[in-house]
This record gives C-alpha cells, structure tokens and sequence, in this order.
C-alpha cells in the first residue's frame, strides 16, 4: 500500500473513534444521532478505501442515512407526545 493510503485509513479510523465517543458522550440525544450518523459516514469511507464498494453503499444507506433517520424520528414523536 502507497503511504497516501495507510495515512487514509489511520485519519478515518480516528474520526471514527473520535465520533463514536462523542456520540456516547453527549448530552442530547439529536447530538448523539447526528455523531452516530457521522460514525456511519467513516465506516462506509473505510470500507470504500477497503475496496469494498458494495458494503460501503450498503453502510451509507443504512448506517449514515437509515437508522439516525428512523432515531430522528423516534425523538421527534416522543418529544412531541409529552405535552399531550
């Protein structure tokens, strides 16, 4: 592997890393989705910069646009049916 590729893969891990800790670290909810939306977003990268582009598709879908959309909504309706 060329050294463009290893610093890469080591910058996309660490983003990873660092946004799954911020997802667990926060203190609203929205803020963690969006992190673990985030998290998605670096592991469909990695996959990408794995060549496999089938997964990192299937990561993106899922993982990055999915389920923080289904979470998103979740916490809209709940926040949503306190007042009722």
């Amino acid at each position: 592997m060329s050294e463009l590729v290893v610093i890469l893969n080591v910058l996309v891990v660490v983003g990873m890393v660092v946004s799954a800790i911020l997802a667990a670290h926060f203190e609203n909810l929205l803020s963690s989705v969006i992190a673990l939306s985030v998290t998605g977003l670096f592991a469909a990268a990695e996959f990408l910069l794995l060549h496999a582009p089938d997964v990192a598709i299937s990561e993106a879908a899922v993982g990055a646009a999915l389920s923080p959309l289904i979470f998103i909504v979740t916490l809209k309706k709940i926040k949503g049916g306190d007042g009722k």
